[in-house]
């Protein structure tokens, strides 16, 4: 009796030790996370050479690959015709086409990029009936490229003028026969809100900084840039296209492409130019769909690594990174729940010190995530000078959480076949000169 009696308490003082651990991970994650990236992002900057970055080359006329540059279209007058402009008259590049995918659009884009084709011979559209989202359209479009590259361009994204050049470094040499795609560092164009600014401040410490993280580690990448991101078309094929149920077609087709083996690259050298959400509705909804396209991957793929985790040794770090990401999630939704009704409980009985005391504890906790988020953002000023903003990350790291709750059972309709990729472009500015 004594034997079954100690062997009961080693086996729940394992586990109770056990739980501590998965909560202590849980709790320390945003913050052990942002470490992570901050030293990831300096190992490629001082450890990881590749020149292409910096010292990139100009390819002769008759040298340049065909280019597509394949525009998706819905509703895009606003901005559509500068942004065709912008391409044939500004881009350091000869050998491209630009193909408009109009998909399904009740607004005036047909009759601009009619009017727009008597002025650049090089200019083509695709008419899609029916709007049936982003993924459909490059799917089709992808079959009437002409060029064996094909640029992803937003109808509200303009690329810097040498994109096209340093994009194509990427792919010439023999080492680079499995770079399945090349996407760029993003850059806020319509910066004059503080909503407008704090993006600028995302894109920069957490997008610019995870993508060298990762790509310092092992050439992975959890999604490519949809607005902005140059494909090798064979890539695309071997993949079947996009998939055309999925919430974000840009980082499921990073997963597909990894999942054969091809490799991704972040061009931190290339710039693009961009609309941001300027609301907080509508860049919750942003986010939103986001989230969902990150648990979509992640749902799609997961029987994959449980049964074959060797095979996909190269891709683990970014599942497991994956797998905590959704699992804090829900244990922040919850634990967030409990602590606001404890601290309701604490004022309705009149337990004022155990309220002062959960909120100095919370201020704690919150001051080791403001300096993990100093830390990021000194990371993306040294790399690419700018200002940082640790607040934002904060915000950043609450808004997350959120939309992958909320985004869940959307997500897991969509694996078992009743997702649907119609989209709806989000109110558009015209662009700055």
């Amino acid at each position: 009796m004594l034997d079954v009696f100690i062997d009961s308490v080693l086996k729940a003082t394992m586990g109770q030790t056990i739980l501590n651990i998965v909560l202590l991970i849980l709790c320390l994650y945003p913050i052990v996370g942002s470490f992570f990236w901050f030293a990831g992002a300096l190992s490629y900057r001082f450890l990881k050479t590749n020149k292409r970055d910096t010292d990139w080359q100009n390819i002769p006329a008759e040298q340049q690959p065909m280019i597509t540059i394949m525009i998706p279209a819905h509703n895009e007058e606003v901005m559509l015709a500068d942004t065709i402009t912008y391409l044939f008259e500004e881009l350091n590049y000869e050998n491209f086409e630009v193909l408009v995918m109009n998909d399904g659009s009740t607004d005036r884009t047909a009759a601009i990029i009619s009017d727009l084709q008597t002025q650049y011979s090089r200019l083509r559209t695709i008419e899609i009936l029916k709007n049936k989202g982003k993924a459909h359209a490059f799917n089709i479009g992808m079959h009437f490229a002409q060029g064996d590259y094909i640029l992803s361009n937003d109808a509200d994204t303009i690329p810097e003028p040498d994109a096209l050049m340093k994009y194509m470094n990427f792919f010439m040499r023999d080492r680079d026969m499995n770079t399945s795609a090349v996407t760029a560092n993003m850059d806020v164009q319509n910066r004059t809100s503080l909503l407008g600014k704090s993006q600028t401040v995302e894109f920069t410490s957490i997008v610019g900084v995870i993508k060298r993280s990762q790509t310092a580690i092992n050439d992975s990448m959890y999604a490519y840039s949809g607005a902005n991101t140059l494909y090798k078309k064979d890539f695309l094929i071997d993949v079947g296209g996009f998939r055309q149920n999925r919430a974000t077609e840009d980082i499921s087709i990073a997963w597909d492409h990894q999942m054969i083996g091809a490799v991704p690259r972040f061009a931190p050298n290339v710039i693009f130019h961009m609309n941001v959400p300027d609301t907080l509705w509508d860049l919750y909804k942003q986010r939103k769909r986001w989230a969902q396209g990150g648990t979509e991957v992640w749902l799609t793929n997961i029987k994959k690594f449980i049964l074959h985790p060797i095979a996909h040794r190269y891709q683990l770090s970014m599942f497991i990174d994956s797998t905590l990401s959704i699992v804090w999630s829900f244990f922040f939704m919850l634990t967030s729940l409990a602590f606001l009704t404890t601290m309701g409980i604490f004022l309705i009985t009149g337990n004022y010190d155990r309220v002062l005391h959960g909120l100095a504890m919370s201020f704690i906790f919150v001051t080791f995530e403001l300096f993990a988020g100093f830390m990021q953002l000194l990371a993306a000023l040294l790399l690419d000078h700018h200002f940082f903003a640790p607040l934002y990350m904060l915000f950043y790291w609450m808004v997350n959480p959120v939309t992958v709750v909320m985004t869940f059972i959307p997500a897991l309709k969509t694996i078992l076949g009743f997702g649907s990729g119609t989209w709806v472009s989000p109110k558009r500015q015209a662009l700055k000169k």
